[in-house]
């Protein structure tokens, strides 16, 4: 089986592959060029889960402050596990932090939970304000909007 086809064919296959190469120090049998396009996918897939759980902990917000009289204990459920998946991501890969301090970062992912919260309320996007009203240190507070 060439690198080509183990990967395309059959990818835990090559991972385990690719790791006994590594282990063994056999560095010319390596699938670099696969190798560095998994790497770089797992970098970014980090910064998704990291995105995906402040979008759905900002949409949360935005509902507990807009619609506070249809709060449920679902949705303060919500809100402490997204915090707590946040403290895990950061816990084990702090180098994420530096995303959550980068305006235009945090913006995309405010601008996604305005868009999910005018569903879920039925209220005009128009709404919530243009600008993420939340602060970081806000967002990751179990004692904010609580």
């Amino acid at each position: 089986m060439t690198q080509e086809t183990g990967y395309e064919q059959d990818f835990l296959l090559w991972t385990q592959q690719q790791a006994e190469l590594l282990k063994n120090g056999h560095w010319a049998e390596l699938d670099i060029e696969h190798l560095v396009e998994e790497l770089e996918a797992l970098g970014r897939s980090e910064q998704k889960e990291l995105g995906s759980y402040l979008q759905v902990l900002l949409m949360h917000l935005l509902k507990c402050q807009y619609q506070p009289e249809r709060r449920t204990k679902s949705w303060d459920h919500t809100l402490n596990n997204c915090r707590d998946k946040i403290q895990d991501c950061l816990e084990d890969t702090p180098s994420l932090q530096r995303y959550l301090h980068n305006p235009m970062w945090k913006q995309k992912y405010y601008r996604r939970a305005c868009r999910d919260a005018a569903k879920e309320t039925q209220k005009s996007i128009e709404t919530f304000p243009a600008e993420c009203p939340f602060t970081i240190e806000q967002i990751l507070d179990p004692n904010f909007l609580a």
